[in-house]
């Protein structure tokens, strides 16, 4: 079966302005994830990897918001977290539902057990999620069988209708994964996500296996659902190409932390922080004149270890604007314009180089 794009296309329509009328659906303040580092005979903790340290952000409903950095930053971490996948080491995740606040952190097994009805995840491997001994009818509908809410024919038309929503037939629920393409994968990966009409989807690097020709096809499709549904993204990924096209905001992740959030076209065109420079100096540029005349900016060293992060601010060591201030006090993450933030002692004084978006 030839891969099907569903609807207009996203990257005509979407979106750059934050979504800040709608009401708060996440919000996440102080989230963090330590994995302890065990060495010796009995495993004696020597020390913590710290994958999120201190993390805040708002979701609001509607709304897609990117999270993107460099691998190893600790952006599948956090989204895992928010599912409960992982235990948070602390922190607060708050879920706004029917009217009311929900603390996750906690919520027991049970007790989250009707939550994760209201937040679902697409993985980044299509092939890996998927069990290859299960049909496809019964990998999307196996959510609608564990949380008991339909069976029989109900159960089976359900199946149908959500293959069809996500561009597949609805006799393909008779085959298994092996049968279908990276792109087909990953649709029936997000009907698996939308089974239980979920308020929100982490969708963890959603097109980085597929083909370029998929990739497309698959970001429309998220983009028609979420006009259909009023769904909420949180998008991971480390594309700045494709997050610019399907983000309202945008958070940027180095070593565990947030260093810039802010509106998708803003961000492109005036980067506040000097790491969100070097990210965007990596973006292709239509314009073959316009690509020779801009500046590539190449970061110099590794990323730290995350077991053991500089002093001050995390970036300082590769950064080409540090002054002795960087490496002394770590820069708190703050308004520096509406709906700007920034982590960085000069980002008020900095003129960045963004990117047309």
């Amino acid at each position: 079966m030839d891969e099907r794009s569903v609807g207009r296309p996203a990257l005509e329509r979407a979106g750059a302005e934050p979504v800040n009328a709608a009401p708060p659906l996440l919000e996440v303040e102080g989230l963090r994830k330590e994995f302890p580092i065990r060495q010796g005979l009995v495993a004696r903790t020597v020390g913590a990897v710290k994958a999120v340290d201190g993390v805040d952000f708002t979701i609001h409903r509607g709304e897609t918001l990117g999270l993107v950095g460099e691998s190893g930053c600790g952006k599948t971490t956090v989204g895992r977290c928010l599912l409960r996948l992982i235990e948070p080491t602390a922190g607060r995740i708050t879920l706004h539902v029917d009217g009311a606040q929900v603390e996750l952190l906690g919520l027991s097994n049970r007790e989250m057990k009707p939550i994760r009805r209201r937040m679902q995840m697409v993985f980044q491997d299509p092939q890996a999620s998927l069990n290859a001994r299960m049909t496809v009818g019964d990998i999307v509908s196996e959510p609608l069988v564990v949380n008991r809410v339909l069976r029989g024919t109900d159960l089976e038309q359900r199946v149908v209708a959500l293959l069809e929503a996500v561009g597949l037939r609805g006799s393909d629920r008779r085959r298994y994964p092996h049968a279908f393409s990276g792109g087909q994968r990953q649709r029936i990966g997000i009907a698996r996500a939308l089974a239980l009409q979920p308020d929100l989807i982490v969708a963890d690097e959603p097109v980085s296996a597929l083909d370029v020709s998929v990739q497309a096809q698959v970001l429309n499709l998220m983009a028609d659902l979420r006009e259909q549904h009023g769904l909420a993204y949180l998008f991971i990924s480390h594309g700045l190409g494709v997050v610019e096209h399907i983000c309202d905001r945008v958070a940027v992740m180095y070593l565990g932390k947030i260093v810039e959030q802010g509106a998708t076209r803003e961000m492109f065109l005036r980067p506040r922080h000097p790491y969100t420079e070097a990210l965007l100096s990596a973006v292709p540029v239509a314009d073959p004149r316009e690509q020779r005349r801009r500046e590539r900016i190449r970061l110099g060293g590794d990323v730290p270890s995350p077991a053991n992060p500089p002093a001050g601010c995390r970036f300082h060591p590769r950064c080409r604007y540090a002054q002795s201030v960087c490496a002394e006090r770590e820069p708190p993450l703050e308004e520096i314009a509406p709906g700007a933030l920034a982590a960085c002692h000069f980002a008020r004084d900095l003129a960045l180089n963004g990117v047309s978006a």
